[in-house]
């Protein structure tokens, strides 16, 4: 797996799937977009992709603090370089 990917799974795991001030939601879609990124049967970027998706649907939530936005626009700019 390309250090990139371990860097964005950490992120995820470190200050979003840990954050209790984060809605649970959040946290699933971080968990979901984590499980999509170790998958190894498929492509680095077509994990990427399918991160994106799950990370973009919840970015626009309106309860997600606005720190874990923050993150969330970092990771899902990380994404978009995973080739």
């Amino acid at each position: 797996m390309s250090d990139l990917i371990e860097q964005i799974v950490q992120v995820l795991k470190e200050q979003v799937v840990q954050d209790t001030v984060v809605p649970r939601n959040i946290r699933r879609a971080a968990e979901q977009a984590i499980e999509v990124l170790l998958d190894e049967s498929k492509e680095p970027a077509v994990r990427a992709a399918d991160a994106i998706a799950i990370l973009e649907e919840v970015s626009e939530d309106p309860n997600m603090p606005m720190h874990t936005r923050t993150i969330i626009w970092e990771v899902l700019g990380a994404l978009e370089q995973v080739k």
